[in-house]
């Protein structure tokens, strides 16, 4: 059965402390990944309802920083789903108290499901609701590309 790409949206709220920062005080590059990393694990189980792993980390930009105390706001969603593999946009901002978001990085991560032989699987197909999912999907479609072409 296909599945909506609202069906799997997920979202994970952090306010920055210490532990969390770099020798500058800013936001450690590789908690975030790890954040993000989650984030798109839980977008690709509940699409395919199957354990996941990550195969590719693509287009990763850190483009402004977080300082302590800043809340960070994450949200994943499905932009294109092939045979056994999903790719999830994972978007990552800055609130401000006024509740404003600011953009501070992005990636598109591709997650594989897997069955209990932890082999990949099938995963229902994605149904694209809105004009901003087919653009979505059609970019992916081409990030997938440019990846096979760059492994050959």
């Amino acid at each position: 059965m296909n599945k909506r790409v609202s069906d799997s949206i997920t979202e994970q709220v952090h306010i920055l402390t210490q532990a969390n920062l770099n020798g500058y005080n800013r936001l450690f590059g590789g908690q975030l990944m790890s954040w993000m990393d989650v984030v798109a694990a839980v977008v690709a189980r509940r699409h395919s309802e199957r354990n996941v792993t990550t195969a590719v980390i693509d287009m990763l930009q850190f483009n402004a920083p977080a300082y302590a105390n800043d809340t960070i706001y994450i949200i994943g969603k499905l932009t294109y789903v092939g045979r056994t593999s999903m790719e999830v946009k994972v978007s990552v901002y800055v609130e401000e108290l006024s509740g404003e978001k600011k953009l501070i990085n992005t990636a598109y991560i591709v997650m594989v499901a897997l069955d209990e032989n932890e082999r990949p699987t099938a995963v229902p197909g994605l149904i694209l609701e809105s004009e901003e999912e087919r653009i979505e999907y059609e970019r992916a479609k081409e990030r997938k590309i440019r990846r096979k072409e760059f492994l050959n």
